[in-house]
């Protein structure tokens, strides 16, 4: 199977030469041979001049967010929430993309990159959002559970049976204290996730859109046809 573009005035023709053997749907075959064209894989330096070691440190705190949302998320589990794993693991794929984009920077990972780094976006507005919930809605009631069940059948407690359910209630305070502490700090890190993902997609939208330009210039530039003035021109003789 082999596939073949020709561009005119605006117009992008795809010719693609089936394999008759080939026991997959021809739209099969059309994106496999769009995801395997030259053009699409192959290398650009133009793209990795552009982008430079951006990609590469935006990576990198798209990791170190996922990282802190799995660890975080491991401590403030009182409500038994997959949601901090799940979304630092996202985080961490669109690391590793960006970092990828940069080092292998072909047209193929650059658009990769901005379409994850677009759904991103979402990715960490909802994790704003479900944090913004938890810190809302947590109370830890159930730490001191057992004192309000066992006073609600004594109307006498003890002065010792006091002290122990003065103490529950300060650790309880403390605990929730630290816990929406926590969740702050995992609000503050998808606010960074934010950040960090609208700033991977415009690199890389600024990236493409450079090499788009660049690629007309080269091919509609006038002085490209312009004939050679021979340097040296030889002078009849009288």
């Amino acid at each position: 199977m082999s596939l073949t573009m020709t561009k005119a005035d605006g117009v992008t023709v795809f010719t693609l030469t089936s394999d008759p053997e080939s026991t997959c749907p021809p739209l099969c075959q059309i994106l496999t041979g769009l995801c395997y064209s030259p053009a699409c894989c192959s290398l650009s330096q133009h793209l990795r001049r552009v982008q430079r070691t951006s990609q590469s440190v935006l990576g990198a705190l798209h990791i170190t967010v996922g990282l802190l949302n799995i660890g975080l998320g491991a401590i403030i589990e009182v409500r038994s929430s997959p949601y901090p794993f799940w979304l630092g693991g996202m985080f961490i794929l669109f690391g590793i993309v960006s970092i990828l984009s940069e080092k292998y920077p072909s047209p193929c990972l650059v658009i990769l990159n901005v379409t994850l780094n677009l759904f991103g976006v979402l990715f960490a507005i909802a994790a704003i959002v479900l944090y913004s919930i938890d810190i809302a809605v947590i109370n830890l009631w159930w730490m001191c559970e057992e004192y309000y069940d066992y006073f609600s059948h004594d109307s006498t407690p003890s002065p010792h049976e006091d002290v122990m359910k003065e103490i529950c209630m300060k650790s309880r305070t403390m605990a929730l204290m630290l816990i929406r502490s926590i969740i702050a700090v995992l609000i503050v890190l998808s606010v960074l996730e934010l950040c960090i993902a609208i700033s991977s997609a415009v690199l890389g939208i600024k990236a493409l859109r450079s090499r788009g330009k660049r690629g007309n210039e080269s091919t509609d530039d006038p002085e490209c046809y312009k004939p050679r003035k021979e340097k040296n021109a030889i002078n009849p003789s009288v």
